[in-house]
């Protein structure tokens, strides 16, 4: 058995039990692999035989190579993770990764758009044509629900509820949670599924949502490109992408009162400290007006 078949087996036998204890997401173990890989590769050992010199040895070649210290903390969770695996299962004595601690990082405060940037993209798609009934529901849809894109590429009939204007959703680790959709989104889904869906699966089955012209469910790096489309369409200048809606999502819902523990189970955050990361968007937005607007600011 080569060393490369041999690391990857260790792999998989960590992310299939990952998988089946904690139920993470597709994009989740498909990080760890990528990380666990790359470490394999640089190691140039038996993954199980490794001390901790060896780790950070790593990480700083990784530092020199220009990863950021957010990068390295993820890469650093990742090896926490299959070592604390297999240091479990009895496979090792020592974890390697134990006593050590993940660099500190400043937050990165989410892109987001104004409520006009908002209205202008939402305007963009021709919703005269099939492609542009499903564009604008699913835009309307991520801007009423705050989805994560793939939640929303990967909704299916049975998840939504159009009488009661909700959709329920299975989110990271396997957790549920129902969202709201709000009035407009449901009128732009509604004229999709009766006419544009309709059209374009061309009398094609699919039990998605939001279809391709070949009948195909739609993916999350083709959403994108249409995003891209819209946003030069609309003139919006700042960096954009599916996930740019669901801050704006939250950041709107914070300017205008709401509950940070709703947005919290609105987003699907199991930790409250994730949502807050919003509020310092929220802080900037009233501290800009305040300056602008306060006849002391």
């Amino acid at each position: 058995m080569t060393t490369i078949v041999k690391f990857e087996k260790l792999i998989d036998q960590f992310l299939d039990a990952a998988w089946v204890e904690q139920g993470l997401s597709k994009n989740t173990l498909s990080a760890y692999r990528s990380d666990l890989m790359i470490f394999s590769a640089w190691l140039k050992k038996d993954l199980l035989i490794v001390n901790r010199e060896d780790i950070t040895g790593f990480l700083a070649n990784r530092y020199d190579l220009g990863m950021t210290r957010r990068t390295t903390a993820r890469i650093l969770s990742s090896l926490r993770r299959f070592y604390g695996y297999f240091l479990r299962e009895n496979h090792i004595i020592v974890d390697p990764t134990a006593l050590m601690t993940s660099p500190k990082s400043t937050p990165i405060l989410p892109q987001t758009l104004t409520e006009n940037d908002v209205e202008l993209l939402l305007a963009a798609p021709e919703i005269a044509v099939p492609r542009g009934q499903r564009d604008k529901a699913m835009l309307e849809m991520l801007y009423a629900t705050g989805l994560r894109v793939s939640e929303l590429v990967d909704l299916k009939f049975e998840q939504i509820n159009l009488n009661q204007g909700v959709v329920q959703i299975v989110g990271k680790g396997g957790r549920e949670r129902l969202v709201p959709v709000g009035e407009e989104a449901l009128i732009c889904l509604e004229i999709y599924l009766n006419n544009g869906r309709v059209l374009l699966l061309s009398g094609r089955q699919s039990d998605y949502i939001f279809v391709t012209h070949r009948g195909s469910n739609m993916t999350r790096q083709a959403f994108w490109h249409i995003i891209k489309r819209y946003a030069f369409k609309a003139e919006i200048t700042k960096p954009l992408s599916p996930h740019t809606l669901r801050h704006a999502f939250a950041t709107h819902l914070l300017n205008h009162g709401a509950d940070l523990r709703v947005v919290q189970l609105l987003l699907g955050h199991v930790d409250l400290s994730t949502t807050q990361i919003y509020t310092h968007v929220a802080r900037e937005r009233l501290q800009t007006l305040h300056a602008q607007f306060h006849p002391r600011g």
